[in-house]
Protein backbone atom coordinates (compact mmCIF):
# COMPACT_ATOMS: atom_id res chain seq x y z
CA UNK A 1 0.00 0.00 0.00
CA UNK A 2 1.51 3.36 -0.39
CA UNK A 3 1.97 6.27 1.57
CA UNK A 4 -0.84 8.29 0.00
CA UNK A 5 -3.24 5.22 0.20
CA UNK A 6 -1.97 4.48 4.30
CA UNK A 7 -3.23 8.06 5.11
CA UNK A 8 -6.22 7.59 3.50
CA UNK A 9 -6.95 3.79 4.94
CA UNK A 10 -9.02 2.95 7.91
CA UNK A 11 -7.15 1.09 10.12
CA UNK A 12 -8.92 -2.16 11.33
CA UNK A 13 -9.90 -3.17 14.77
CA UNK A 14 -7.14 -4.96 16.31
CA UNK A 15 -9.66 -6.75 18.82
CA UNK A 16 -12.07 -7.35 15.64
CA UNK A 17 -9.84 -9.74 13.73
CA UNK A 18 -10.45 -13.11 15.12
CA UNK A 19 -14.72 -11.75 14.63
CA UNK A 20 -13.49 -11.26 10.81
CA UNK A 21 -11.86 -14.02 10.73
CA UNK A 22 -14.33 -16.28 12.36
CA UNK A 23 -17.48 -15.43 10.11
CA UNK A 24 -15.68 -15.60 6.91
CA UNK A 25 -15.04 -19.33 7.66
CA UNK A 26 -18.38 -19.94 7.98
CA UNK A 27 -18.01 -20.58 4.43
CA UNK A 28 -19.25 -23.55 2.13
CA UNK A 29 -16.16 -25.68 1.33
CA UNK A 30 -15.75 -28.64 -0.71
CA UNK A 31 -16.08 -31.84 1.81
CA UNK A 32 -15.16 -29.27 4.63
CA UNK A 33 -11.54 -28.78 3.45
CA UNK A 34 -11.88 -25.33 4.68
CA UNK A 35 -8.97 -24.52 1.99
CA UNK A 36 -8.21 -21.09 3.05
CA UNK A 37 -5.65 -18.52 5.31
CA UNK A 38 -5.40 -15.07 5.78
CA UNK A 39 -2.47 -12.81 7.09
CA UNK A 40 -3.92 -9.81 8.93
CA UNK A 41 -2.24 -6.48 9.00
CA UNK A 42 -3.19 -2.91 10.47
CA UNK A 43 -4.91 -1.88 7.54
CA UNK A 44 -6.15 -5.47 5.24
CA UNK A 45 -6.84 -8.58 5.59
CA UNK A 46 -4.92 -10.89 3.10
CA UNK A 47 -6.90 -14.36 1.89
CA UNK A 48 -4.91 -17.21 0.74
CA UNK A 49 -5.59 -20.53 -0.94
CA UNK A 50 -4.11 -23.52 1.41
CA UNK A 51 -2.46 -25.59 -0.99
CA UNK A 52 -2.17 -28.78 1.37
CA UNK A 53 -6.02 -29.04 1.80
CA UNK A 54 -6.89 -28.87 -2.22
CA UNK A 55 -8.49 -32.31 -3.12
CA UNK A 56 -6.18 -34.63 -5.10
CA UNK A 57 -9.48 -34.75 -7.50
CA UNK A 58 -9.21 -31.16 -8.22
CA UNK A 59 -5.70 -30.87 -9.61
CA UNK A 60 -6.12 -27.36 -11.21
CA UNK A 61 -8.11 -26.06 -7.92
CA UNK A 62 -11.13 -24.74 -9.28
CA UNK A 63 -13.10 -26.45 -6.40
CA UNK A 64 -10.25 -24.52 -3.86
CA UNK A 65 -10.83 -21.01 -5.22
CA UNK A 66 -14.77 -21.49 -5.23
CA UNK A 67 -14.30 -22.30 -1.54
CA UNK A 68 -11.97 -19.55 -0.93
CA UNK A 69 -14.44 -17.07 -2.94
CA UNK A 70 -16.96 -18.22 -0.10
CA UNK A 71 -14.52 -17.48 2.33
CA UNK A 72 -14.13 -13.72 0.84
CA UNK A 73 -17.80 -12.85 0.84
CA UNK A 74 -17.71 -14.32 4.33
CA UNK A 75 -15.06 -11.32 4.96
CA UNK A 76 -17.03 -8.83 3.09
CA UNK A 77 -20.23 -9.65 4.92
CA UNK A 78 -18.11 -9.16 8.42
CA UNK A 79 -16.68 -5.54 7.75
CA UNK A 80 -20.00 -4.84 6.41
CA UNK A 81 -21.11 -5.08 10.05
CA UNK A 82 -18.31 -3.00 11.32
CA UNK A 83 -19.97 0.29 9.31
CA UNK A 84 -18.15 0.26 6.07
CA UNK A 85 -18.00 -0.73 2.35
CA UNK A 86 -14.90 -3.42 2.10
CA UNK A 87 -12.76 -2.46 -0.82
CA UNK A 88 -11.63 -6.13 -2.36
CA UNK A 89 -7.91 -6.22 -4.18
CA UNK A 90 -7.95 -8.86 -6.28
CA UNK A 91 -4.63 -10.66 -6.92
CA UNK A 92 -3.67 -12.25 -10.12
CA UNK A 93 0.01 -12.91 -9.63
CA UNK A 94 1.29 -16.14 -11.31
CA UNK A 95 4.26 -15.39 -9.06
CA UNK A 96 2.29 -15.49 -6.11
CA UNK A 97 -0.62 -17.75 -6.90
CA UNK A 98 -1.72 -18.62 -3.20
CA UNK A 99 -2.49 -14.86 -2.57
CA UNK A 100 -5.71 -14.90 -3.39
CA UNK A 101 -7.30 -11.23 -2.34
CA UNK A 102 -6.94 -8.32 -0.04
CA UNK A 103 -9.21 -6.73 1.91
CA UNK A 104 -9.51 -3.62 3.45
CA UNK A 105 -12.11 -0.99 4.94
CA UNK A 106 -13.28 1.47 2.89
CA UNK A 107 -15.98 4.17 3.42
CA UNK A 108 -18.59 4.44 6.09
CA UNK A 109 -22.07 2.91 5.11
CA UNK A 110 -24.35 1.25 7.47
CA UNK A 111 -25.32 -2.32 6.85
CA UNK A 112 -28.60 -2.96 4.68
CA UNK A 113 -31.37 -4.84 6.25
CA UNK A 114 -30.76 -7.55 3.88
CA UNK A 115 -26.72 -7.55 4.66
CA UNK A 116 -28.05 -8.15 8.93
CA UNK A 117 -30.37 -10.73 8.08
CA UNK A 118 -27.72 -12.95 6.22
CA UNK A 119 -25.00 -12.27 8.47
CA UNK A 120 -27.57 -13.76 11.34
CA UNK A 121 -27.59 -16.75 9.13
CA UNK A 122 -24.06 -17.38 8.49
CA UNK A 123 -23.99 -19.85 11.80
CA UNK A 124 -26.63 -21.88 11.03
CA UNK A 125 -26.41 -21.54 7.21
CA UNK A 126 -25.16 -25.33 6.38
CA UNK A 127 -25.09 -27.71 3.27
CA UNK A 128 -28.12 -29.97 3.64
CA UNK A 129 -27.89 -33.59 2.00
CA UNK A 130 -30.89 -34.94 4.11
CA UNK A 131 -34.65 -34.22 3.41
CA UNK A 132 -36.35 -31.17 2.78
CA UNK A 133 -39.77 -29.99 4.49
CA UNK A 134 -42.89 -30.11 2.40
CA UNK A 135 -43.58 -26.37 1.13
CA UNK A 136 -43.08 -24.44 -1.64
CA UNK A 137 -40.05 -21.56 -0.90
CA UNK A 138 -41.25 -17.91 0.05
CA UNK A 139 -42.46 -15.37 -2.32
CA UNK A 140 -39.72 -14.10 -4.15
CA UNK A 141 -36.85 -15.66 -2.90
CA UNK A 142 -35.93 -17.37 -6.26
CA UNK A 143 -35.73 -13.76 -7.58
CA UNK A 144 -33.60 -12.63 -4.62
CA UNK A 145 -31.12 -15.38 -4.94
CA UNK A 146 -31.02 -14.52 -8.68
CA UNK A 147 -29.93 -11.05 -7.81
CA UNK A 148 -27.60 -11.94 -5.39
CA UNK A 149 -25.69 -13.81 -8.56
CA UNK A 150 -25.75 -10.69 -10.25
CA UNK A 151 -25.01 -8.39 -7.87
CA UNK A 152 -21.32 -10.71 -7.74
CA UNK A 153 -21.05 -11.15 -11.54
CA UNK A 154 -22.99 -14.32 -11.90
CA UNK A 155 -25.76 -16.07 -12.99
CA UNK A 156 -28.29 -18.41 -11.31
CA UNK A 157 -30.30 -20.79 -14.23
CA UNK A 158 -32.95 -22.12 -12.78
CA UNK A 159 -33.95 -25.51 -14.29
CA UNK A 160 -37.74 -26.54 -15.01
CA UNK A 161 -39.22 -30.03 -13.69
CA UNK A 162 -39.51 -31.05 -17.36
CA UNK A 163 -36.97 -32.12 -19.65
CA UNK A 164 -33.90 -29.60 -18.52
CA UNK A 165 -33.90 -31.87 -15.30
CA UNK A 166 -33.89 -35.10 -16.68
CA UNK A 167 -31.42 -34.13 -18.85
CA UNK A 168 -29.42 -32.78 -15.58
CA UNK A 169 -30.39 -35.48 -13.71
CA UNK A 170 -29.25 -38.25 -15.89
CA UNK A 171 -25.65 -36.61 -16.61
CA UNK A 172 -25.06 -35.90 -13.07
CA UNK A 173 -26.15 -39.68 -12.22
CA UNK A 174 -23.55 -41.19 -14.67
CA UNK A 175 -20.93 -38.83 -13.50
CA UNK A 176 -21.74 -39.90 -9.90
CA UNK A 177 -21.64 -43.76 -10.71
CA UNK A 178 -18.04 -43.51 -12.33
CA UNK A 179 -16.51 -41.36 -9.78
CA UNK A 180 -18.11 -43.48 -6.76
CA UNK A 181 -15.63 -46.36 -8.46
CA UNK A 182 -12.69 -44.25 -8.90
CA UNK A 183 -10.37 -44.95 -6.33
CA UNK A 184 -8.92 -41.71 -6.09
CA UNK A 185 -12.36 -40.24 -5.64
CA UNK A 186 -12.95 -43.11 -3.03
CA UNK A 187 -9.55 -41.91 -1.07
CA UNK A 188 -10.86 -38.44 -0.96
CA UNK A 189 -13.87 -39.11 0.55
CA UNK A 190 -12.43 -41.45 3.24
CA UNK A 191 -9.58 -38.89 3.78
CA UNK A 192 -12.72 -36.09 4.58
CA UNK A 193 -15.71 -38.08 6.00
CA UNK A 194 -15.53 -38.24 9.99
CA UNK A 195 -17.18 -40.66 11.91
CA UNK A 196 -19.36 -40.06 15.30
CA UNK A 197 -18.00 -38.57 18.42
CA UNK A 198 -14.71 -36.93 16.08
CA UNK A 199 -13.12 -34.19 17.31
CA UNK A 200 -12.00 -32.89 14.03
CA UNK A 201 -13.00 -29.22 13.13
CA UNK A 202 -13.12 -29.97 9.39
CA UNK A 203 -14.07 -32.63 6.97
CA UNK A 204 -17.88 -34.13 6.72
CA UNK A 205 -19.47 -35.38 9.77
CA UNK A 206 -21.18 -38.75 10.45
CA UNK A 207 -24.82 -36.06 11.40
CA UNK A 208 -24.12 -34.71 7.43
CA UNK A 209 -24.77 -37.29 6.08
CA UNK A 210 -26.72 -40.77 5.24
CA UNK A 211 -25.74 -44.25 4.92
CA UNK A 212 -26.82 -43.92 1.80
CA UNK A 213 -26.80 -41.59 -0.65
CA UNK A 214 -30.13 -39.77 -1.63
CA UNK A 215 -31.17 -40.84 -4.68
CA UNK A 216 -34.51 -41.03 -6.53
CA UNK A 217 -37.03 -38.77 -8.28
CA UNK A 218 -36.78 -35.04 -7.49
CA UNK A 219 -33.31 -35.10 -6.16
CA UNK A 220 -30.02 -34.79 -8.04
CA UNK A 221 -27.33 -38.15 -7.36
CA UNK A 222 -25.30 -37.54 -4.15
CA UNK A 223 -21.63 -38.34 -3.38
CA UNK A 224 -21.40 -41.21 -1.18
CA UNK A 225 -20.00 -39.90 1.98
CA UNK A 226 -20.36 -42.94 3.82
CA UNK A 227 -18.62 -46.13 1.52
CA UNK A 228 -20.25 -48.71 3.23
CA UNK A 229 -19.17 -48.23 6.50
CA UNK A 230 -22.15 -46.94 8.18
CA UNK A 231 -21.04 -44.09 9.74
CA UNK A 232 -23.87 -42.01 8.42
CA UNK A 233 -26.41 -40.58 10.93
CA UNK A 234 -27.98 -38.31 8.87
CA UNK A 235 -31.78 -39.27 8.05
CA UNK A 236 -33.27 -39.82 5.09
CA UNK A 237 -36.77 -39.37 2.99
CA UNK A 238 -38.94 -36.68 3.08
CA UNK A 239 -39.67 -34.07 0.38
CA UNK A 240 -37.87 -33.30 -2.19
CA UNK A 241 -36.29 -30.00 -3.80
CA UNK A 242 -38.59 -27.30 -4.55
CA UNK A 243 -35.84 -26.19 -7.00
CA UNK A 244 -33.17 -27.05 -8.71
CA UNK A 245 -30.41 -24.36 -10.14
CA UNK A 246 -26.74 -24.52 -11.80
CA UNK A 247 -24.40 -21.34 -10.75
CA UNK A 248 -22.89 -20.32 -13.75
CA UNK A 249 -20.04 -17.33 -14.83
CA UNK A 250 -19.13 -16.01 -18.07
CA UNK A 251 -15.99 -17.73 -18.35
CA UNK A 252 -14.13 -20.87 -16.57
CA UNK A 253 -10.79 -18.62 -15.15
CA UNK A 254 -9.26 -18.55 -11.97
CA UNK A 255 -11.15 -15.21 -11.39
CA UNK A 256 -13.99 -16.47 -12.38
CA UNK A 257 -13.93 -19.45 -9.86
CA UNK A 258 -13.45 -17.37 -6.71
CA UNK A 259 -16.41 -15.32 -8.49
CA UNK A 260 -18.76 -18.18 -8.64
CA UNK A 261 -17.87 -18.79 -4.99
CA UNK A 262 -18.92 -15.10 -3.54
CA UNK A 263 -22.15 -15.39 -5.33
CA UNK A 264 -22.24 -18.76 -3.92
CA UNK A 265 -22.29 -17.85 -0.03
CA UNK A 266 -24.08 -14.37 -0.61
CA UNK A 267 -27.12 -16.36 -2.31
CA UNK A 268 -26.87 -19.15 0.37
CA UNK A 269 -26.98 -16.89 3.45
CA UNK A 270 -29.97 -15.16 2.14
CA UNK A 271 -32.05 -18.62 1.43
CA UNK A 272 -30.76 -19.56 5.13
CA UNK A 273 -32.22 -16.10 6.02
CA UNK A 274 -35.49 -17.29 5.26
CA UNK A 275 -34.90 -21.38 6.22
CA UNK A 276 -34.08 -22.56 3.18
CA UNK A 277 -30.95 -24.50 2.78
CA UNK A 278 -29.39 -25.94 -0.25
CA UNK A 279 -27.31 -29.19 -1.14
CA UNK A 280 -24.71 -28.58 -3.48
CA UNK A 281 -23.66 -30.52 -6.16
CA UNK A 282 -20.20 -30.35 -6.50
CA UNK A 283 -18.92 -34.15 -7.89
CA UNK A 284 -20.39 -34.31 -11.72
CA UNK A 285 -19.03 -30.84 -12.25
CA UNK A 286 -15.11 -31.87 -11.50
CA UNK A 287 -14.33 -32.83 -15.05
CA UNK A 288 -14.62 -30.14 -17.70
CA UNK A 289 -16.53 -32.79 -20.39
CA UNK A 290 -18.90 -33.09 -17.75
CA UNK A 291 -19.54 -29.23 -16.85
CA UNK A 292 -19.35 -28.58 -21.03
CA UNK A 293 -21.53 -31.30 -21.83
CA UNK A 294 -23.93 -30.16 -18.91
CA UNK A 295 -23.79 -26.30 -20.95
CA UNK A 296 -24.17 -27.55 -24.11
CA UNK A 297 -26.96 -30.40 -22.98
CA UNK A 298 -29.57 -27.40 -21.09
CA UNK A 299 -27.90 -24.51 -23.54
CA UNK A 300 -26.58 -22.67 -20.46
CA UNK A 301 -25.43 -19.09 -20.55
CA UNK A 302 -22.33 -19.50 -18.88
CA UNK A 303 -20.05 -22.12 -18.04
CA UNK A 304 -21.53 -24.21 -14.64
CA UNK A 305 -19.71 -23.78 -11.23
CA UNK A 306 -22.44 -25.11 -8.95
CA UNK A 307 -25.41 -27.42 -9.07
CA UNK A 308 -27.95 -26.78 -6.30
CA UNK A 309 -31.18 -28.01 -4.81
CA UNK A 310 -32.74 -25.81 -2.41
CA UNK A 311 -36.08 -26.31 0.01
CA UNK A 312 -37.21 -25.49 3.30
CA UNK A 313 -35.50 -27.14 6.39
CA UNK A 314 -35.71 -26.15 9.56
CA UNK A 315 -32.30 -27.56 11.37
CA UNK A 316 -28.97 -25.62 12.90
CA UNK A 317 -26.97 -28.81 13.03
CA UNK A 318 -23.53 -27.41 11.68
CA UNK A 319 -20.59 -28.63 10.90
CA UNK A 320 -17.23 -27.48 12.55
CA UNK A 321 -14.44 -25.04 11.93
CA UNK A 322 -11.17 -24.21 12.67
CA UNK A 323 -10.57 -21.57 14.75
CA UNK A 324 -8.92 -18.04 13.66
CA UNK A 325 -5.51 -18.56 15.01
CA UNK A 326 -4.90 -21.85 13.44
CA UNK A 327 -5.42 -19.47 10.06
CA UNK A 328 -3.20 -17.29 10.56
CA UNK A 329 -0.26 -17.10 8.07
CA UNK A 330 3.23 -16.40 9.79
Amino acid sequence: MTEEATQRAVPIPADQVDYLIATAVRAPSVHNTQPWRFRAGNYEIELYADQRRKLRVDPIGREMLISCGAALFGLRLAMRSLGYLPVVELLHDPARLRLLARVRLGTEAPMTQLERQMLQAVPHRHTHRGPFDPGPLPAGLLAGLQHDALAEGATLALIDRGLGYERLAAIASAAGRRQDLDPLARAEVRRWSRAAGSLARDGVPAHAFPVEAARGRGRLSQRDFDLGRGLGLLATGGSTAAATAVLLTSGDSRADWLQAGQALHRLLAHAASRWVFASLHTQPLEAAPIRALIRDRLALPGAPQMLLQLGLARTTHVTSRRPPPELLEP
